[in-house]
């Protein structure tokens, strides 16, 4: 798909600047506030002046009721300062006009210029009120470094759009420091041996989604898509997914079986004992045993309905450790194995 040779492209370059819409964190993170409510919050990937997700929190700072928002800017993100013309006023670029990291804390959002709302106008007035600060970092803003992580340590939720390219990495980090999310990532992401066990042991989970499982996201690399839905400027990339450890409604929303069970239709794997299942809608509701379900089964996935016992590769009794699933001696895609909740997986 040409959405993921963009996205593979990106990885094997390190290229990692793909900027989320303002719309699809609004879609989005409305299924969050009670989350928020005196919450710090951390978009650790995210020049303030450049970033929506910062533009997102800093707009809404009173409506969702939050205690502080914190953004980092990365020195080296190759767009940053292109939108706001305020880094000079700020002495945010060196001799050589390249943008110096720095941080940003807000913990108070008022209507600054009087007229009636709060919205990007107030940005640059923001900072001039007494309780919030902009400070040069000593590093590069990475979210590797000492300073960023003494921030993500003040921090209760971090959101952002992390580097796709080091997204184990990040995601190791908000683990070790037990640290409540919403992220973006790709589904491709999901069978990484160091994320997998997170979604299995219920630590990480998928939200609500993007429309039709692909994002446009601002990007300053070329894009190679030809989808029908193609915008202009813009990089179409699919099977990207939004992953938090919030708990939300629609992780407890009962996927509504219908189909019936016969051996014709669900054939079993040369080498494991489960049936093999290829859609989601397609999983029968009168069988009690394993069953390999495709990766988008996560999106539907209730931890109250059915239980995830392993991903094919992973699986320690698959007399093919390493290997995928194999049906009529032909290897399927990526299946992740389930039973239903409460049905021992011995039993059929």
């Amino acid at each position: 798909m040409a959405g993921n040779e963009n996205l593979q492209k990106a990885n094997k370059a390190k290229k990692d600047e793909f900027y989320t819409q303002l719309c699809d964190i609004e879609k989005e993170l409305r299924h969050y506030k009670k989350h928020f409510k005196e919450k710090t919050v951390f978009c650790n990937c995210d020049d303030p002046y450049e970033s929506n997700f910062f533009k997102y929190f800093a707009m809404n700072f009173n409506f969702l009721g939050l205690k502080k928002l914190i953004a980092t800017c990365y020195a080296k993100s190759p767009v940053a300062g292109e939108e706001l013309a305020l880094f000079n006023f700020f002495g945010l670029k060196d001799d050589n006009a390249e943008l110096i990291a720095h941080k940003i804390e807000i913990t108070e959002v008022t209507d600054e210029n009087g007229d009636g709302a709060i919205d990007l106008a107030d940005v640059e007035l923001l900072l001039k009120n007494k309780k919030n600060s902009l400070i040069r970092l000593k590093g590069d803003g990475d979210f590797r470094s000492e300073e960023c992580i003494e921030l993500l340590k003040e921090a209760d939720v971090v959101v952002t759009n992390p580097p796709f390219s080091l997204f184990r990495e990040y995601v190791a980090q908000l683990v070790q420091y037990d640290k409540k999310f919403v992220i973006i990532g790709h589904q491709n992401a999901l069978t990484y041996k160091e994320i997998f066990p997170l979604i299995k042991e219920n630590r990480m989970w998928l939200g609500f989604g993007f429309k039709g499982g692909a994002a446009h996201f601002h990007s300053p690399y070329q894009d190679i898509a030809t989808a029908t839905d193609h915008k202009d400027g813009m990089i179409r990339v699919s099977g990207v997914v939004w992953l938090s450890n919030l708990d939300i409604q629609k992780r407890h929303e009962e996927l509504v079986l219908y189909k019936k069970y016969t051996p014709e239709e669900y054939p079993k794997y040369d080498n494991y004992d489960a049936i093999n299942i290829d859609k989601t809608v397609e999983i029968p509701y009168d069988y009690d045993g394993v069953m390999g379900v495709p990766i988008t089964f996560l999106d539907k996935y209730n931890p109250e309905q059915f239980e995830i016992i392993g991903l094919d590769r992973y699986v320690e009794d698959n007399p093919r450790y390493g290997h995928r699933f194999t049906l009529k001696g032909k290897e399927t895609y990526a299946r992740i194995l389930i039973c239903k909740k409460g049905v021992s997986k011995n039993e059929n």
